[in-house]
């Protein structure tokens, strides 16, 4: 492997991770529960019932306070691919900036637009403009989300673009590809609904604090209501959504498929890990050891859940780093050999232009506009900075666990929407306080579960910040390291305080309660 400044690499990852999972604290609750918002404040509309009205204030008011601080860190979060990650930004930035732009520009102001009316204009608008604007802000919400997923899904599966060796950038040729590649598609749904169970759970666990308590009755019997149905609905829709994420990940990112199920050696009806335990990341030098000390397995579900065919195969870690004729399935070393051959052509091509040699120039510069060379060749231009295929497996422990968190969590929340749901129709919920208590230490979960799918999303794909083009390592800017290490202190620090003001004031404003506050 090439000579690289392996603390200045790990210190940025370190310090985009940290403002990324921070970031993500916030961003759930914003993309549900303006939706929850819209919801309540319709049936406000539709009623003319005060009690609705009282509630949706109150639920504005939790979600003005998030809101205010997830800006703060989002922003930071997108300053910092000019900051640490220049040469990711020269690299493809034709391609990620225009998604962002968009979001930032329509999306972005919609959203602010709106937001000031649903807040303050209570009094000073109809109730239908009012209502139109809660809508608005929670659709607007949502569309920035899509905007940065799209640039997301992207980097997990790079299309719609063509590599220019006379700049060395990829530049987009195809917006529709970029914005509908199924990878972006499902990556959008699949990333709000969970949000949006995310903020299900926040509105049922405080509202079922107020019923431990024995206040506000009414307003929290409506509030889980409203919750536990929505909940329950994107439930399902995630399960869905989570499906066919995992078919595109099993096609697009093989690799992180075979992490995130531990699968270390590929086979037809290849069953499914419900949950186990992994041993200490055995390598895949060795086809004999076994790779879990305890695993709950269902016979043949991985292959139908990645081919919809319980006898396809599904190729593993071992497959993938040494090839497998059988199943047409090239080695990382093979990978390598392309990659190296697309990187020299490169280089020759850019000396030739500088000897102006426009011959040699000319016939180098043929291969990057002929498709076949580029889906035979360039399209492992990133392996070319590995000597080692071992060196491009994600962390195993981490993807395969992040995952099965995630996944068994998502089976509590569905769970705990029904149950809910079952009582506060049967109108026997204040008699449930192990269900109550249960409801109010779920909330920690749905975040971990929100921050879990990130981690598989992200860490999975290690070591590429953009599939198969280009690696993390050399993403990063020629800046010093030791500005990096500072700046990660400040922003734990900056960062830890405003999540510590967050749950302070939230908390203080739950205290006060429907009847004491609100706008």
């Amino acid at each position: 492997m090439e000579n690289f400044d392996y603390t200045l690499i790990d210190w940025s990852r370190a310090q985009f991770a940290l403002t990324a999972l921070y970031h993500w604290l916030f961003v759930p609750l914003t993309l549900g529960i303006t939706f929850i918002l819209a919801i309540m404040e319709t049936i406000y509309y539709k009623t003319g019932d005060l009690e609705w009205k009282k509630i949706t204030k109150f639920w504005m008011t939790l979600f003005g306070i998030n809101f205010a601080i997830g800006v703060a860190t989002g922003i930071i979060l997108e300053f910092e691919f000019g900051t640490n990650w220049s040469n990711y930004s020269w690299f493809v930035g034709d391609i990620f900036g225009a998604p962002l732009a968009i979001e930032g520009i329509m999306a972005f102001f919609m959203e602010s637009t709106f937001i000031a009316i649903m807040f303050f204009g209570w009094d000073k608008v109809s109730k239908g403009f009012h209502l139109a604007a809660t809508w608005l802000t929670a659709i607007g919400s949502n569309l920035s989300a899509l905007w940065i997923l799209v640039a997301n899904g992207w980097m997990q599966n790079p299309v719609g673009m063509q590599f220019n060796p006379d700049t060395a950038r990829n530049e987009m040729v195809n917006f529709w590809d970029v914005l509908f590649s199924p990878t972006a598609v499902n990556k959008f749904l699949h990333t709000i609904f969970s949000s949006y169970i995310v903020a299900a759970v926040f509105v049922v666990g405080i509202s079922a604090w107020f019923l431990i308590k024995k206040r506000d009755i009414v307003f929290a019997k409506k509030s889980i209501l409203v919750a536990s149905v929505f909940g329950l609905v994107f439930t399902i829709m995630t399960v869905f959504s989570g499906d066919e994420s995992a078919r595109e990940i099993a096609s697009t990112q093989p690799m992180k498929f075979a992490a995130m199920e531990g699968m270390y050696y590929g086979s037809t009806h290849a069953p499914l890990v419900a949950a186990g335990v992994l041993k200490d990341d055995p390598t895949v030098e060795n086809p004999q050891k076994q790779d879990f000390f305890v695993e709950v397995k269902i016979p043949s579900a991985l292959s139908y859940m990645a081919f919809l065919d319980a006898n396809a195969f599904v190729p593993g870690i071992f497959d993938l780093v040494h090839g497998n004729k059988d199943r047409g399935i090239i080695s990382y070393y093979e990978k390598i050999e392309r990659g190296t051959i697309a990187r020299e052509a490169l280089s020759n091509y850019k000396l030739a232009k500088k000897e102006n040699n426009s011959i040699l120039a000319d016939s180098l510069r043929s291969n990057f506009e002929n498709k076949e060379w580029m889906d035979t060749y360039f399209k492992y231009f990133g392996f070319s900075y590995f000597d080692n295929p071992h060196d491009i497996i994600p962390s195993v422990p981490i993807s395969f666990y992040s995952f099965h968190i995630m996944v068994l969590l998502g089976g509590h929340f569905g769970v705990l929407f029904i149950v809910l749901l079952y009582f506060s129709l049967k109108n026997k919920l204040e008699n449930k306080r192990w269900l109550l208590w249960v409801a109010l230490w779920t909330m920690p979960l749905a975040y971990l579960a929100s921050e879990s799918g990130w981690i598989i999303a992200e860490m999975g794909r290690q070591p590429w910040v953009i599939q198969d083009l280009m690696p993390t390592m050399t993403a990063i800017s020629n800046i010093d390291a030791t500005s990096v290490m500072i700046t990660f202190g400040l922003f734990f620090v900056v960062f830890t305080a405003l999540l510590i003001a967050e749950i302070k004031i939230m908390l203080k404003q739950v205290k006060i309660g429907p009847n004491g506050g609100g706008h």
